[in-house]
């Protein structure tokens, strides 16, 4: 395989309602890594995916899956690639093993070969036991693991999986991270998943693209994207004049990005231990203080910090 499998240079996607999805996507995944393309509904993400994989062909631009241009030679890429779609395309009448039976068939496995595999596939994911039953008796995280299962069965050198913990909870997709994580070591596979939970994917990724508005606005390992922000986020929930308050922080510290103002809560980094001098220069400038909070930053932040806008991910407890 290339050294990126997959590589994506100003890819532009307009539709004929005249929507713009993508405006100049350019990144690349190496071989080998487990590469996430993050952002909120509506980024983009479900877009790139489709042309990755051939459903859907772009405007303008070009890209390539295990060397296969996606749009001179499609049928090369389908043949690399497996792909687990965001919505269930499982047969709900036949059981785990007639499901994955008639995709080995679909794959061109002779029957030693679809049997082997799929024997192999179904322990990886836990389910040999359930094997002989209806898919519709499945859990929700039953059913993503064996769509999962089915999507290996061609040895696959890259695997897509669009938002492969949506719809799941909490518990359940915590398990599914660990099984890509699994998956990556055990079956030496290159892996592009998208996701709009942008914290989940913080110790998953060995490399992010955050997506906002069709354009690619942080790409870098997570470790580096957080290191970017400083060392702690600060949070000022204040009661009035939260505009003024803004204004007076910005004369105190040096921000590696300017304050962010959503509702009634300043949300900015801070490094050398500023904190305190910044909540003291909020309440000078006349502001209530309803509360104040220092944590960890997030991949939320880093989009944040980069576009001005709040993710739809899952909210912080």
């Amino acid at each position: 395989m290339p050294a990126n499998a997959v590589s994506v240079e100003d890819l532009r996607k307009t539709y004929k309602n005249g929507v713009e999805a993508l405006r100049g996507l350019n990144f690349a995944v190496e071989s080998g890594e487990i590469f996430g393309i993050l952002g909120p509904n509506g980024a983009g993400k479900s877009t790139t995916m489709g042309i990755l994989t051939t459903s859907i062909k772009p405007t303008s631009g070009r890209a390539a899956v295990a060397g296969h241009d996606v749009v001179q030679d499609p049928l090369a890429v389908r043949r690399a690639t497996g792909v687990v779609f965001q919505e269930s395309v499982l047969d709900n009448d036949f059981s785990g093993l007639d499901n994955m039976r008639l995709h080995a068939r679909l794959w061109g496995l002779n029957r030693e070969e679809a049997e082997a595999r799929t024997s192999s596939l179904l322990g990886v994911m836990g389910l040999s036991e359930r094997a002989g039953d209806g898919v519709r008796t499945y859990s929700g995280g039953m059913k993503r693991r064996l769509e999962i299962a089915r999507a290996l069965l061609g040895a696959p050198r890259v695997l897509f999986l669009d938002e492969p913990t949506a719809g799941l909870d909490p518990a359940i997709r915590i398990e599914i991270w660990g099984l890509i994580q699994r998956l990556r070591r055990e079956e030496g596979v290159t892996i592009l998943l998208s996701t709009h939970y942008l914290e989940e994917a913080e110790g998953v990724c060995n490399r992010v693209a955050i997506v906002h508005k069709g354009q690619v606005v942080a790409l870098d390992s997570p470790g580096a994207l957080l290191d970017s922000l400083g060392s702690e986020i600060l949070e000022l929930r204040v009661d009035g004049e939260a505009q003024r308050a803004a204004d007076a922080l910005a004369g105190v510290a040096s921000f590696s990005s300017p304050p962010i103002l959503i509702g009634d809560t300043l949300t900015m980094p801070v490094t050398n231990g500023d904190g305190p001098r910044l909540v003291e220069a909020a309440r000078q400038s006349g502001a209530s203080l309803l509360g104040t909070t220092i944590r960890r930053p997030t991949l939320n932040d880093v989009f944040m910090q980069r576009t001005g806008a709040v993710s739809n991910g899952p909210a912080r407890s």
